[in-house]
């Protein structure tokens, strides 16, 4: 059993999984959709779940430097209740504040360039969400 990792954007879904062990995130995938229409991910989400035979969603929560909830937040809460109800599967929620950023600057110090970078950054970010929160699990601190 794995854990899948899943940061949503406006037109992107970025996607990861963990090994069977719950000790490493790898980048999946990056799913691209209208904008907008989260929706049309459930069945993709689904198909993820089945094939990767995953017990928990780990979703970036995109909270405001402040903490506070912006409308990006109320979306993936929004998100995490459709699959909830849809797919019958637990989504924990992680902060992932600065994942974006760490992410490019990985992708940087690889020297991906800025074209390839925008292709992958969603997936990283998606790694670096499922990662944190393997890590937490594993040795109750967010790092």
């Amino acid at each position: 059993m794995r854990y899948l990792g899943l940061d949503l954007g406006s037109k992107t879904l970025g996607v990861a999984t963990s090994d069977n062990t719950k000790t490493i995130a790898s980048s999946l995938k990056t799913i691209f959709f209208k904008d907008e229409d989260y929706d049309s991910l459930i069945p993709i989400v689904n198909q993820l779940v089945k094939e990767y035979s995953v017990e928990k969603i780990i979703l970036g929560f995109p909270k405001n430097m402040d903490n506070s909830i912006g409308s990006r937040a109320e979306i993936a809460l929004s998100f995490k209740e459709k699959i909830e109800d849809k797919i019958n599967i637990e989504v924990v929620m992680q902060d992932e504040r600065l994942t974006s950023v760490i992410s490019n600057n990985i992708l940087i110090n690889a020297d991906i360039s800025r074209k390839k970078r925008k292709k992958k950054v969603d997936g990283l970010a998606a790694q670096v969400i499922l990662q944190s929160y393997l890590d937490y699990e594993r040795n109750g601190f967010n790092g």
